[in-house]
């Protein structure tokens, strides 16, 4: 096996195991709660950083663990030694706050090494219903613990990210929302984020949100300033669909793919993409189908395994193993080679920063 399968390997099993921190002096930049991917700290091996879990009940079970000493930080397995890690570095911007006395920490955070992201609305019509909500959706926890505030406005996000490219060298940055109760279902005030962030500094930009009803709203994202979209199918088989996502399941599979399209036509190929989240109850089979049909559009499928979060329902669902995602990620990542839809061409977002999955290690 070469060295890059080897370390392909390693990196998809830390990110299905997650790995035991020793003390709280081995906690770096990690986030608890929240939207989108959570319970994960940014580790550094061989150069690559990736977000793995540590707080999740797997993580504390795992195999992996890490040792600390004066010459620094060294990945272990079941005792023996793997690999030597870092950290990220706490950003300054973490330091600062608004003239109104709004941490910064609470309008946006660092993701990976040098991605700033946001929540811009951290409610959601789907979350604010037991009925309609995501099984595996924590956007209220942060929220509840006073961690963030429930809407970040355009000038407050323009401000943090002018801060945070000037002081700590974020590259790009990811705006996601929960879904308001308007058709446009959050494109609106990614619009009005953007412009504010595209006035105040040059820094590339990934919008997320449900598809908008009126698919006149993807070219008035991108004239807002948003250089890649993300909209995300999440789980692809429509049975579970409504059993692990009821309210957002209301939008079928066909009208996302229709949403692609038209959204492909504005963005360029390349430069929409779409979450799955591998181990939810999607065979590989409907995973790798669905996929086939995202890249025939022009889609980016970031596929990552499913980490279950603590305080949703489903905390206590076994993640994928690493044998799983690599039968899914490495076909993926040899697909995505040929149809030249590589994560490294993607402007901004999750599909470039790649942290929460490996999927790029295998269009190598």
């Amino acid at each position: 096996m070469s060295k890059l399968a080897d370390r392909s390997r390693l990196f998809t099993e830390l990110q299905t195991h997650g790995v035991r921190l020793q003390d709280a002096s081995q906690e770096h930049v990690s986030r608890r709660g929240g939207a989108g991917p959570s319970d994960h700290q940014a580790i550094t091996i061989d150069g690559i950083t990736m977000m793995v879990p540590v707080y999740t009940q797997s993580a504390w079970r795992s195999p992996f663990s890490v040792v600390s000493g004066d010459e620094g930080h060294r990945l272990t397995e079941n005792t023996i030694p793997m690999a030597d890690i870092t950290f990220a570095d706490t950003p300054h911007f973490y330091d600062l706050q608004t003239a109104d006395g709004v941490p910064y920490t609470h309008i946006a955070t660092l993701h990976s090494r040098d991605v700033l992201a946001t929540t811009v609305l951290q409610t959601c019509i789907r979350y604010e219903s037991r009925r309609k909500a995501c099984k595996f959706c924590s956007i209220g926890q942060s929220l509840q613990a006073g961690r963030t505030i429930a809407h970040k406005s355009p000038d407050q996000l323009a401000e943090v990210a002018k801060a945070a490219v000037e002081l700590d060298g974020v590259k790009h940055m990811v705006m996601t929302t929960g879904t308001p109760a308007t058709p446009d279902r959050g494109a609106s005030v990614l619009c009005e984020s953007a412009r504010a962030i595209k006035a105040a500094v040059d820094l590339p930009l990934q919008g997320q949100c449900e598809p908008p009803k009126d698919p006149v709203w993807y070219a008035r994202m991108k004239e807002a300033g948003i250089d890649s979209l993300g909209m995300h199918l999440e789980v692809v088989t429509p049975s579970l669909r409504k059993t692990l996502m009821p309210g957002k399941a209301e939008v079928g599979i066909e009208e996302y793919m229709q949403a692609f399209r038209d959204a492909v036509d504005v963005f360029g190929r390349g430069q929409v993409s779409t979450y799955i989240l591998a181990g939810l109850g999607d065979t590989r089979e409907a995973i790798l189908e669905t996929c086939q049909h995202l890249t025939e559009i022009g889609v980016y499928p970031f596929v990552v395994p499913f980490v279950p979060i603590n305080g949703t329902p489903l905390e206590d669902h076994k993640p994928p193993s690493a044998d799983f995602m690599e039968s899914i990620l490495a076909p993926l990542g040899r697909r995505l080679k040929l149809a030249a839809l590589r994560s490294s061409d993607i402007k901004a977002g999750c599909g470039r920063c790649g942290a929460c999955s490996t999927l790029s290690e295998y269009e190598r």
